[in-house]
């Protein structure tokens, strides 16, 4: 009963948590702690799992849906019915086990005058599921139109293409090693690839806290893609010792952390409290210094001007897609240029910290063109007083596909396909002239 019990609530969770994502756009992990605390760490990531299968894959659960069902019932039998379908034909579940979790679940959720509905679709779609499944365009059917037709005009077909496949695929978990020179070490350590450009790739399981290294503050999780706007800027300022630095938009602090821990003198920025504490809080276990403001970027007047400002402001997040695909349910077209009018306020406040000679990195996780080159380009246009550098290859470990045709900074989720992929990231280098 007791494993009963706990598969059960192991669901009920899961469903809990992608009615809140599809039917009320929130993030995911906005409640996900909070609700996985008492699950152990194997229900938790079994949860993770779950939620992320249904959100990664709905265009295709649903269609194998409309094959068994004249009409659908209330949201939240569909939500059950859902969860069994990814069970099914995505997770391998037992067909007893996901059928009877479903049943049982529409019981406790008051559906229970929809039970017979549910067991009859799920065991035809144990039998006829994986036929339609195979004939599936699955890249297609779970990107979102406007998704699809944005990155096809910015990217090509099959780029596009490429996207949506990186998309359908858990992601590894990348580490930024404080010291640069210990890299290999903590790889042996952990069992994990040195990847070119510098970061750790670990693809085995677990709890975070407990693996080597973490408590004593040896390294923290940070994606290969978003580990690289702070490599191009150091690279370009060289020796930044005695260097003052500023991370605007700074939390939860991966930049942050690589600025400090180059022995530069950073300052952290961030509009939100709770954010600015998490930051702290990760400095703490990593011990590094850095001097954190809560300052609204486009208002604030620091006293002081900065060698390198690394600015990194709210975006749609469309190149993380492949971590958190509530993206896809999260972000509608209309809030791309809702962010690029954020992004240009952001980036023109940030250029007026550069001091003469200094750098100005802009970046953002968004595959989307209104909120990179574009703002770039106006901003650009505007601003004589800055000029576009070109990002070197050596920047980005030499990775030739990482580089625009212009210089700019543009990882895609496609690249490293064979290595499991990496977040999309868009960054450009700019120095103030003078």
């Amino acid at each position: 009963m007791a494993n009963v019990d706990t598969r059960l609530n192991s669901r009920t969770i899961a469903l809990d948590l992608i009615e809140r994502s599809v039917r009320r756009h929130r993030p995911v992990d906005d409640n996900f702690v909070p609700a996985t605390t008492k699950l152990s760490v194997r229900d938790r990531a079994f949860v993770r799992l779950l939620v992320a299968t249904v959100l990664r894959r709905l265009g295709q659960i649903d269609l194998v849906l409309d094959k068994f069902l004249a009409s659908i019932p209330t949201p939240t039998a569909q939500d059950i019915l859902r969860l069994g379908v990814a069970q099914l034909l995505f997770l391998k579940t037992p067909p007893h086990a996901a059928v009877d979790t479903a049943v049982a679940l529409a019981k406790n959720r008051r559906q229970g005058g929809f039970s017979g509905l549910i067991n009859a679709v799920l065991h035809k779609v144990a039998d006829a599921g994986p036929v339609i499944c195979d004939r599936q365009d699955a890249p297609r059917l779970n990107t979102p139109a406007w998704l699809w037709d944005s990155w096809t005009k910015a990217y090509g077909d099959k780029t596009a293409m490429a996207i949506a496949v990186a998309h359908l695929a858990e992601a590894p978990l990348d580490i930024s090693v404080k010291n640069n020179t210990e890299c290999a070490e903590w790889a042996r350590r952990l069992g994990a690839e040195v990847m070119p450009t510098g970061s750790l790739r670990y693809t085995a399981r677990g709890r975070i806290e407990n693996l080597q290294g973490y408590h004593q503050g040896a390294w923290w999780v940070q994606d290969a893609a978003a580990a690289l706007p702070a490599k191009v800027l150091l690279h370009a300022l060289g020796n930044v010792h005695g260097k003052a630095l500023l991370d605007l938009c700074a939390a939860p602090g991966g930049k942050t952390a690589q600025l400090a821990a180059a022995g530069a003198e950073v300052t952290a920025a961030d509009v939100s409290k709770n954010r600015l504490a998490l930051l702290q809080e990760n400095f703490s276990r990593l011990n590094l210094h850095v001097r954190a403001v809560c300052e609204d970027a486009t208002v604030w007047i620091p006293t002081v001007s900065f060698d390198g400002v690394l600015v990194d402001p709210p975006c749609s997040a469309t190149g993380t897609i492949r971590r958190h695909p509530d993206v896809y349910f999260l972000k509608r077209k209309a809030d791309v240029l809702g962010f690029s009018a954020i992004q240009k306020s952001l980036l023109s406040a940030a250029s007026r910290m550069v001091r003469n000679g200094g750098y100005l990195l802009y970046t953002v996780c968004s595959l989307q063109p209104e909120e990179g080159p574009v703002v770039v380009d106006s901003f650009l246009a505007e601003n004589e007083a800055f000029q576009r550098v070109a990002v070197p290859i050596d920047a980005v470990g030499g990775e030739k596909e990482f580089l625009s045709s212009s210089g700019e900074l543009r990882t895609l989720p496609c690249h490293w396909a064979a290595q499991g992929g990496i977040d999309g990231f868009y960054g450009a280098l700019m120095q103030r002239r003078g």
